[in-house]
């Protein structure tokens, strides 16, 4: 057993009898009553995003968790279709279960969440960047260069993301996948 000390951010464990990820927390100590841990967690069944709050010092359940590697091979509707890089067995996940699913084109490798003790997947994250090519975008005016202007552009996979003006159809960029920007171009 372990106690709220313990949180950290990614930290998996176990409330009301589902799974859970901690996305962000903070120790509070106020002034008058008992300190406490306000949290902000992800439903690791549902994708179901909750502020709660813990009192310190309580006990929680962590769950034993296992990384493993998958590549990304098609998807059909909501359900995509992942295949381990180790002995070639495939699954399928919703599209729930994949954090910025919107980054995610065939053959890229992910990680994915097993429940350790149960081996079933919990969550999928996608790397923290990814290189991916402009489709559709409007070109750049001449001379509109001397400010930080950004115009949208749509990547391979579909997301709409914001880019810098001299960005055009057919260029590589690099994207940061947690914040969903644009990092850089990529030659």
């Amino acid at each position: 057993m372990a106690t709220t000390a313990d949180f950290r951010n990614g930290l998996c464990i176990e409330h009301n009898g589902d799974p859970w990820k901690i996305i962000s927390f903070q120790h509070v100590k106020p002034g008058k009553g008992p300190a406490f841990v306000r949290t902000k967690i992800r439903n690791l069944n549902s994708g179901r995003l909750l502020e709660n709050t813990f009192t310190s010092g309580v006990k929680i359940n962590i769950i034993r968790i296992e990384n493993r590697k998958y590549q990304f091979l098609y998807a059909e509707g909501k359900d995509y279709h992942l295949m381990n890089n180790d002995d070639y067995e495939q699954i399928m996940l919703q599209k729930e279960f994949i954090e910025n699913v919107e980054f995610l084109k065939e053959g890229e490798n992910i990680n994915v969440l097993f429940h350790a003790d149960k081996g079933m997947p919990l969550s999928a994250d996608l790397p923290s960047h990814v290189t991916l090519e402009i489709t559709k975008t409007e070109p750049g005016v001449k001379g509109n260069t001397a400010t930080n202007t950004f115009k949208t552009a749509t990547t391979e996979t579909g997301a709409n993301i914001q880019v810098p003006l001299f960005i055009n159809e057919g260029d590589k960029i690099k994207i940061d996948t947690e914040k969903g920007v644009y990092l850089e171009r990529v030659k």
